[in-house]
């Protein structure tokens, strides 16, 4: 089979995936074997080739918002049958024993593996995965744009509940990538006002086309005091930007894996009870509850097509801020 894998970490620019053919994986136990028909490509993605998130498994296929068909199943898999269309996510397994699996916190579990970091993912023609991690995909939504929705859908969806943003709250998002462009649409079904700040003009169009009231550049300030603040940028400085513009009792949700030092502030900034948070990816739950949601709202995601030879031009284009909407492999 045809995979595009990262031998070694390197600067996206010096293009280091590398396409080569391997052994199709036989699934073992509870595992299914995906036929991958699309794979989205991921902020989390840069972060793992550029080796911001230390290497776990190298050489390793990146890759965790995989779309495809089941075509075998392990010996002991019985939830899905040969053909059943699958998405595989970024969260690959958990322990199911510590005390956070065991309280529904799975997402903070010390011993999860992770797709396309720690464990081969969706570069390629087909990839393995747990059956109890896959999710069964909505009907509706072709698998080129049903693929954003694995990851960069889901933990935009986790990073505005735990921002606490009510109905008819303001709501600022800080980079407006491939996650912001989804939960946008969450928010404006939600009927939440949203600021968008982005350092791109055409981002800060596509928020306006979305729905946004209100896009300005990274160093503007919205015009209205925020509930809360969604932080999709790697950027720690926008830490403080979000920070600046929340009311009393406002959260800053911070939605990245990734992201760079925070600048020293001011305590007067975080006064009045106002609350920074991370967002640690995401749970099972999270992603069931997400899926029946872009089905009944429906999310249309906006999606800039590679092929899976030109993963190292997609990588390349979305550090660079060139893709509109979600980058996907057509695999």
């Amino acid at each position: 089979m045809r995979v595009c894998s990262l031998p070694a970490p390197a600067p996206v620019e010096s293009n280091p995936l590398r396409v080569a053919e391997v052994d199709k994986p036989v699934p073992g136990g509870n595992q299914v074997l995906v036929h991958i028909h699309a794979c989205g490509v991921c902020r989390t993605d840069l972060h793992v080739v550029e080796g911001e998130l230390p290497p776990r498994k190298s050489p390793i296929i990146p890759g965790h918002q995989a779309v495809g068909v089941v075509e075998a199943c392990g010996p002991a898999a019985s939830r899905f049958q040969p053909g059943a269309r699958v998405g595989i996510p970024w969260l690959h397994r958990t322990c199911g024993i510590c005390e956070y699996c065991r309280s529904g916190r799975e997402n903070l579990c010390e011993n999860a593996t992770f797709t396309g970091w720690v464990e081969d993912g969706g570069y390629a023609e087909y990839a393995l995965a747990p059956e109890d991690f896959v999710y069964a995909l909505p009907e509706g939504f072709a698998d080129l744009h049903v693929a954003p929705l694995l990851c960069a859908g889901i933990i935009g969806f986790r990073t505005l509940r735990l921002s606490g943003i009510q109905p008819g709250g303001r709501l600022g998002m800080y980079g407006f990538g491939a996650a912001a462009h989804v939960a946008i649409q969450v928010a404006r079904h939600w009927k939440i006002e949203v600021y968008a700040i982005t350092r791109d003009p055409r981002h800060q169009r596509l928020a306006l086309d979305l729905g946004a009231a209100w896009a300005g550049g990274s160093n503007d300030s919205p015009p209205v005091k925020l509930d809360a603040a969604l932080i999709f940028a790697p950027a720690g400085e926008l830490v403080i930007s979000a920070l600046g513009a929340l009311k009393r009792g406002g959260t800053v949700a911070a939605g990245g894996i990734h992201m760079s030092p925070i600048p020293q502030f001011d305590y007067s900034l975080l006064y009045y009870e106002r609350v920074i948070r991370s967002v640690a990816n995401n749970t099972r739950r999270d992603g069931e509850d997400f899926l029946r949601l872009a089905a009944e709202i429906p999310i249309h995601t906006q999606v800039q097509e590679f092929s899976l030879e030109q993963a190292n031009e997609a990588l390349n284009a979305l550090k660079n801020d060139a893709i509109r909407g979600a980058a996907v492999l057509k695999v």
